[in-house]
């Protein structure tokens, strides 16, 4: 079965080829990655044309190889002690005010590389004054220990992503357990009420709006207040069909239906992915506490 045709409302972005460019060659100076890179993000051009990224801890290499994702897949390198402190050195050379931290999945490292993050985030607060902080974790196999030293660390805004409906978790997410991420939700969330929990789901892997509106309703209940929806896009070479392109007025349904419910925050379009706009949406939710 070919590939569904690619409507006119998903039209590929302009990038600013000298603004990529300086930003990559930054970033090799460093001799770090980030997940723009490696999943192949439609929004690279954007945000490194604004100086913004999400820094790609623990290597480019996951231990996991989930049918959706660009992120190359085998046996990682060992972790780079000095990572932590290029980060924040990078943070630095950016003048960045909020650092988005994520993880391929690391199931070789007896504590998933929780304790690595936990580097990253002291060496990014130390060299970056008044920086805020926001994390993207893997689920760390449930390890509630593991979850636990990085909100002990008090990122301002706590991210892990269910990415999809539990009904397609076996074909899109085999080795994750839907439960078991709504648990770290809810951990976070329960921990300390200050730090933003977040997460984020793609569409178009064969569900449908009620299945999304159930989950949904299960992040609310788990105390997530932000909330990301994007288009799932196939990967160049990888990855499975997409299935069905949802429309402009179907992620504006989402996005409502998210305010009705209760979310401080819904980012919702065909674009949007899990740190596009990261910054915006932390100042938006601590503009609504205040």
């Amino acid at each position: 079965m070919p590939d569904m045709k690619i409507p006119d409302w998903i039209k590929e972005k302009r990038v600013d080829a000298a603004s990529l460019a300086a930003m990559k060659s930054l970033l090799r100076s460093h001799r770090l990655h980030t997940v723009c890179e490696e999943a192949k993000c439609p929004n690279i051009g954007e945000c490194f044309g604004a100086g913004t990224a999400t820094f790609l801890v623990m290597g480019d290499v996951c231990t996991r190889d989930c049918s959706f994702c660009g992120v190359r897949h085998g046996t990682p390198s060992p972790l780079d002690p000095e990572e932590p402190q290029r980060i924040a050195r990078a943070a630095a050379d950016l003048n960045l005010k909020h650092v988005v931290i994520t993880s391929v999945t690391r199931d070789d490292l007896a504590d998933g590389g929780a304790s690595h993050f936990v580097q990253t985030i002291d060496e990014v607060r130390t060299g970056n004054p008044g920086c805020t902080v926001e994390v993207l974790v893997p689920d760390f196999r449930g390890d509630k220990k593991a979850i636990i030293r990085i909100l002990e660390a008090n990122p301002q805004v706590f991210n892990h992503n269910v990415e999809t409906v539990p009904q397609l978790y076996p074909l899109v997410r085999h080795k994750a357990v839907y439960s078991a991420s709504l648990e770290i939700l809810s951990l976070a969330n329960q921990f300390d009420r200050s730090i933003i929990t977040k997460s984020g789901l793609m569409v178009g892997l064969g569900e449908n709006m009620r299945h999304v509106k159930d989950v949904m309703i299960d992040l609310r209940a788990c105390g997530v207040s932000a909330l990301t929806i994007g288009q799932y896009l196939r990967p160049p070479g990888k990855g499975l069909k997409v299935r069905k392109y949802y429309t402009p007025s179907e992620f504006k349904e989402l996005e409502n239906f998210g305010y009705g419910f209760g979310f401080a925050h819904v980012n919702s379009g065909a674009f949007v992915r899990s740190s596009f706009h990261a910054s915006r949406a932390l100042r938006k939710i601590e503009e609504t506490q205040r």
